[in-house]
């Protein structure tokens, strides 16, 4: 019945940490918080935020306290009895992201009983009362406390690929003192002894299996452990009416997070005493059936489950479950802390345009660019704006000299006038303009259209006295007649703004079905 008890509680111990492996509630700090930073430790703070230092200041953490309650048993000559009841308190303080110390206080109880009688048993004081030969069943009951001081090591909180985890595997060392005091069941409650019963269980009689000779002993015996067990005598030291001995312990558990300031632990401690009296016998015979003296030390063992409990304020969760490499992998990113340098970009002709992206490298110093760094040419006559002298030259004007400056073909008007004989103050005007198109329904000027306003501006600056009509020809529907009016208004715009020709000297008219909607006439007045 025992045992399966046992196995319902280990059952329920598993199926906890399985639930508690989800809860991985809060994880790292703000390396920026100065509340958790202690006052000594504050200058390395503050060289790490001028970033005279590259380390952050330790933050201060939270202390853990905790109580846990589990089996409690004795390895040694006398096979023990479970469960056995044992419970623990303990204080906990991390030194760092992987060591910590744990101050613990220990009490069990164990209990033992052999199912194989011992003839042998007269060297062990406690069985005194019994004759030899005989048979004996040998028996105790242990009463452990320990205090001890052990190192833990955190296996899993660094990680290299996951922030947090809501489970933290440790493993530890330690030392400490243990007082015990053991007694044996000899005599029943009347003092008189069991030799009775244990010659029913001889094993000549053929009794019955290992369970049959144990319910035997159950049901024959009574729980009194009235007798002191065998002991060291006065050369033992003690502590009380209990032998104090020193001790080692080994143990290994996992921690399950259940909230920042909660966890629960499974473990199991083995502690090791340099004292073979445990279980009140340090006597085993050998297969001849003599008595001999063993050379074993006796050992208890303690599987626990806790609760554990972090306190504290102004302070992080204990370090054993952050990860000092959150902080390190955030800088590295998403840089909040580290100095990076302004980006420098060469621009080998100060033009404005790194040579990463400059399409003409050599930009003469004081020339205008595009965005790609190429010298602008407004015209396209192949002198850069910067050497034009004739910024805007008509197409019909090119190919143009060094400077930039066409031969423009000489006006019909002055043509005429030669051929006639006429002169200065002949009134004769030119009559022979161009035309200018357009695409679509813009009403932008090309830099074709620009070049062909620029010759008739220059044929009316030779002609003073003329005036001249742009004709546009748009449709009858109100869309088409307003795209007309804006591309008359905008070469008319074009020649008094950007040419300087007298605004009374041009005439604009908008004619439906006089021709090509698209193009536009400049005729003589």
């Amino acid at each position: 019945m025992a045992s399966k008890k046992y196995k319902l509680l280990m059952a329920g111990v598993f199926m906890l940490l399985a639930t508690g492996a989800f809860a991985q509630s809060g994880s790292g700090y703000d390396v920026y918080d100065s509340s958790v930073i202690t006052s000594k430790r504050m200058p390395q703070q503050n060289e790490f935020w001028n970033n005279a230092y590259n380390f952050p200041a330790k933050p201060r953490n939270m202390w853990e306290i905790g109580i846990s309650a589990g089996n409690f048993s004795v390895s040694g000559d006398v096979a023990s009895k479970l469960p056995t009841l044992g419970f623990a308190a303990h204080v906990r303080k991390a030194f760092g992201y992987v060591f910590s110390l744990r101050l613990q206080y220990l009490y069990g109880t164990a209990k033992g009983l052999n199912y194989r009688g011992s003839q042998n048993y007269n060297k062990n004081e406690a069985w005194a009362a019994y004759s030899a030969p005989g048979l004996v069943f040998y028996n105790y009951k242990n009463q452990t406390q320990d205090l001890s001081l052990q190192g833990i090591f955190s296996l899993n909180n660094i990680r290299f690929h996951k922030n947090k985890t809501g489970i933290v595997f440790y493993g530890g060392v330690g030392a400490g003192a243990t007082a015990y005091q053991v007694k044996v069941n000899a005599l029943d409650e009347n003092g008189d002894t069991y030799e009775d019963l244990f010659a029913t269980l001889n094993p000549s009689i053929n009794y019955g299996d290992r369970k049959d000779i144990l319910d035997a002993l159950k049901d024959g015996m009574d729980d009194t452990y009235e007798t002191e067990a065998q002991a060291q005598g006065d050369r033992r030291p003690t502590l009380g009416d209990n032998t104090l001995r020193f001790s080692a312990h080994a143990l290994a558990g996992v921690a399950v997070k259940l909230g920042k300031r909660i966890n629960i632990a499974l473990e199991n401690r083995h502690t090791f005493v340099k004292d073979d009296l445990l279980d009140g016998q340090q006597w085993q015979e050998s297969p001849s059936g003599d008595a001999a003296l063993t050379s074993n030390w006796d050992s208890y063992n303690y599987l626990s489950l806790g609760l554990n409990f972090n306190l504290g304020a102004k302070s992080v969760e204990p370090l054993w479950w952050l990860n000092p490499l959150d902080y390190a992998y955030s800088e590295l990113n998403n840089p909040k802390h580290m100095k990076l340098p302004k980006p420098v970009f060469d621009d080998a002709d100060g033009d404005g345009v790194v040579d990463q992206l400059d399409r003409e490298p050599n930009t003469p110093a004081g020339c205008p660019v595009d965005t790609h760094g190429v010298t602008k040419d407004t015209d396209g006559d192949g002198v850069p704006d910067c050497k034009d002298k004739q910024l805007i030259t008509p197409t019909e004007c090119q190919p143009v000299d060094a400077d930039g400056v066409g031969k423009c073909p000489e006006p019909q008007c002055c043509t005429d006038i030669k051929n006639s004989g006429g002169g200065v103050g002949n009134t004769q005007c030119p009559s022979a303009y161009p035309s200018i198109t357009f695409k679509g329904n813009g009403a932008a000027l090309s830099s074709d259209a620009k070049a062909m306003a620029a010759s008739v501006a220059a044929t009316m600056k030779s002609n003073p006295n003329c005036s001249i009509t742009i004709n546009g020809y748009p449709e009858a529907s109100k869309a088409s007649q307003a795209a007309c009016q804006k591309r008359i208004d905008a070469i008319k715009m074009y020649l008094v703004e950007s040419q300087g020709i007298s605004a009374d000297r041009i005439s604009t008219n908008c004619e439906v079905g006089g021709g090509d909607k698209n193009t536009v006439d400049i005729k003589s007045n």
